[in-house]
């Protein structure tokens, strides 16, 4: 067993785990992590993709009284029909564009300029969002939205393709410029991310299961325990943080992430184009 190994997929894991749900881009600190690590080969890759399941089933247990609740009623009760159709409608277009244009994102826009200007351009977004008067606020809880609602946070959440964007600060974000209140963006955020997030995963595991034996069992266990963990205090704290607090402080660290992204892309200590 090579314990470098599983100690580099734990330190992957908890980076996971960290920012998959803060609107800073999980995919911009896995590539920094992981050149770091020197674990940023194929198989690498794929482990990325693969962990975020340990992540949303953070996210499950987190919400899991909901989920609950919303499975039993499903069959008879109108109220929890529409509230698995708006996932369902909000997880749609990036199932669709993803398919259709993740290759030719893949292979263009993974550069360091892109994934530094979306930070930045992002932290500025979210800025912009938190200022807007509190009238603007349309719906306060998730069960409150309606279908188009749900539609117009899956298509913001398709930007989340473009590297250094972040998937939970598009549709975050994206929910407040919407009409959304912070809590019901950042919930609805969670419950679009399972469906996503796992698809993805299964996705890419299919995809490239020839790279893969049962010899990297232990290494995706590790790294799946890790980002379980690690999301799961996360997930618990940013719902007890946004409660009192607003995303300001995540835009200046997006702005100086962007900046480390220019640095080590510019000294050559990282290659961005993962």
């Amino acid at each position: 067993m090579d314990v470098v190994l599983l100690v580099k997929a734990a330190v992957m894991g908890i980076v996971e785990g960290l920012t998959e749900f803060l609107p800073i881009s999980s995919t911009g600190h896995l590539i920094l992590a992981g050149s770091l690590l020197g674990f940023h080969d194929e198989k690498a890759k794929v482990f990325d993709i693969a962990i975020q399941t340990g992540a949303i089933l953070a996210v499950i247990i987190v919400y899991w009284q909901k989920i609950r609740d919303t499975l039993v009623a499903l069959p008879t009760q109108r109220h929890a029909q529409r509230f698995a159709l708006n996932v369902l409608i909000g997880f749609l277009p990036a199932v669709v564009l993803g398919l259709a244009f993740g290759k030719a994102i893949q292979a263009h826009l993974f550069t360091p300029e892109v994934v530094a200007s979306t930070f930045i351009l992002g932290a500025f977004v979210i800025i912009w969002a938190e200022r807007r008067p509190r009238e603007s606020v349309r719906v306060h809880d998730v069960d409150a939205m309606t279908w188009k609602d749900a539609l117009k946070v899956g298509l913001v959440q398709c930007f989340a393709m473009i590297p250094g964007t972040s998937r939970s600060g598009a549709t975050i974000i994206g929910g407040m410029l919407l009409g959304l209140s912070r809590k019901a963006a950042t919930d609805f955020s969670f419950y679009l991310a399972i469906p996503t997030l796992v698809g993805a995963g299964a996705y890419s595991l299919y995809k490239q299961r020839a790279l893969l034996s049962l010899a990297d069992l232990p290494m995706f266990a590790v790294g799946l325990l890790f980002s379980f963990l690690s999301a799961w205090l996360c997930v618990r704290w940013l719902l007890r943080y946004i409660s009192t607090h607003s995303f300001t402080p995540f835009a200046w660290y997006r702005i100086a992430f962007g900046i480390i992204v220019l640095l080590t892309a510019m000294t050559g200590w990282v290659d961005w184009s993962a």
